[in-house]
């Protein structure tokens, strides 16, 4: 199982929200990028990065590119990628791939999945209540199971699965969300994130058959280093 330490960017700072809370950040970093190389240089083969502030003004930070694009840091990003040219702006500036949501869920979800590839993108459904949530995490959303048909029929085959409800809270995953996800979804790559506190957490995810894991607070609160987590799921 791949591990993937998260860089969450707001107002140019490395953050953490609790819950999706956009009144409960935590600061980790004024530089993101210093973060990031900090992953990188202790074993990281990738980061995920998340654009907060795009992701709940629909606009991402063209800033926050042009410092990724310099960075040399193999990354994927996500936040406010609602349009193709959001996309595409990404994948020029280096990024692995995109991670998307709500634009995957609207009536335009076949053009833009057809005009980015679905190979080179991330469907991101970020879970509460048993709704996935978009416009950074702040709409209504829609019903887990057709949000996870929609990307499937797509032909989208990586998936980012995270219980709102867990994430920040170091609490553990929400395991069940993981498991129905990883029934429903048996030939996408699986990203687990959201909760992730200990290495018995990674045990877990190991044995649920994710693919790869997302970890971001836990790694700040030194619960455990970034070498431990490889280590333990290698």
């Amino acid at each position: 199982m791949q591990v993937i330490p998260a860089v969450d960017v707001l107002d140019g700072k490395a953050v953490r929200l609790l819950r999706g809370d956009y009144d409960a950040v935590t600061r980790y970093g004024d530089d993101p990028f210093a973060v990031m190389w900090k992953w990188w240089e202790e074993g990281a083969d990738l980061v995920h990065v998340v654009d907060l502030g795009g992701a709940r003004t629909g606009h991402p930070d063209p800033a926050l590119l042009e410092g990724l694009a310099a960075s040399e840091v193999p990354f994927q990003i996500g936040g406010g990628v609602r349009t193709p040219e959001n996309a595409v702006a990404a994948l020029e500036a280096g990024a692995a791939q995109v991670v998307v949501g709500s634009a995957l869920l609207g009536p335009g979800a076949d053009a833009f999945a057809a005009s980015v590839g679905p190979e080179r993108i991330v469907a991101a459904l970020d879970v509460r209540s048993g709704r996935a949530r978009g416009s950074g995490w702040l709409d209504d959303g829609v019903p887990f199971e057709a949000a996870l048909s929609q990307v499937l029929r797509l032909g989208i085959g990586s998936l980012l699965i995270t219980g709102i409800e867990t994430d920040g809270t170091m609490d553990g995953p929400d395991m069940t969300l993981l498991g129905d996800a990883r029934g429903a979804a048996s030939d996408c790559r699986l990203i687990a994130s959201g909760g992730v506190g200990s290495l018995e957490d990674l045990k877990k995810l190991t044995a649920l058959g994710a693919d790869a894991v997302v970890i971001g607070r836990a790694l700040y609160e030194g619960r455990f280093s970034l070498a431990e987590a490889i280590g333990r799921v290698s």
